[in-house]
């Protein structure tokens, strides 16, 4: 980072208040302004801000964050952008960068942990196991934000990978018909995060068929990440080859 960026975007992580980096902590600390994304950021991680002025994002539109931000360089103020997860994924900071870089106010991204990285360790899940999966496909429903044709879900689910999906927990119906039209089986082991790690966190494992009934079952209709594929609970899986006896790397000789 450089010290005379006043701008920082970062990310908080999946909900958790410890689950943000240390240098977004130290960010936080160090802000003059805190603009934050609304309900979807813990707002215990703003205790880390002290005295720094904070607003809410959800109640401005681009065009007054950037001016709030504009506003707040030129009086030499260290603002932070706050962001759920990390910024890069869904995270819509593109078009503020791009904003930011047409007053030419420069900017840096702190990253942070992702939702579905959260959720993985709430399931003490691995995504990508030798034999099941050695792909994570991150991707969404077609909603109100399009997806590309290229991109649709039942493109990815004719790979049978792993798969988080973002955004779509209104839309639990579709997506087990998309999923499954795509190449995954009805039994295909699933699961349903609702704000993994934050303090009142569920999950609930399910199927690809069950996931609309799993998630009305426990009325849950947004704030969720869905996770798909046989790593989910499978124990029918081939063992890591690099810590395997026979098997040499560039610290350990092979033992047979």
């Amino acid at each position: 980072m450089t010290n005379d960026i006043k701008v920082h975007f970062v990310g908080a992580g999946p909900g958790a208040k410890d689950l943000i980096t240390v240098r977004g902590m130290n960010l936080l600390k160090n802000s003059d302004l805190v603009i934050y994304a609304g309900s979807l950021v813990n707002p215990e991680l703003l205790e880390y801000a002290g005295n720094a002025e904070i607003l809410n994002s959800a109640y401005m539109t681009l065009e007054e964050v950037i001016e709030t931000i504009k506003r707040a360089v030129d009086e030499g103020k260290d603002v932070v952008r706050l962001h759920t997860g990390d910024q890069s994924i869904y995270g819509a900071v593109k078009e503020q960068m791009d904003a930011l870089d047409s007053l030419s106010v420069s900017y840096d991204s702190c990253p942070g942990v992702s939702a579905c990285f959260g959720a993985a360790a709430s399931l003490n899940l691995e995504y990508t196991l030798p034999g099941v999966s050695q792909s994570l496909i991150i991707t969404r429903t077609s909603g109100k934000t399009k997806v590309p044709e290229k991109e649709t879900i039942e493109s990815f689910a004719s790979h049978n990978a792993t798969m988080a999906v973002y955004l779509s927990s209104s839309l639990l119906d579709k997506l087990s018909k998309e999923l499954t039209d795509g190449g995954y089986r009805e039994d295909t082991p699933a699961a349903i995060i609702y704000k993994a790690t934050w303090p009142d966190e569920e999950k609930y494992l399910c199927t690809v068929k069950t996931l609309h009934e799993t998630a009305i079952k426990h009325n849950i209709t947004k704030t969720a990440l869905i996770l798909v594929g046989d790593v989910i609970g499978t124990v029918n899986y081939e063992r890591s080859r690099l810590y395997a006896e026979d098997f040499s790397t560039e610290f350990r000789k092979a033992k047979r």
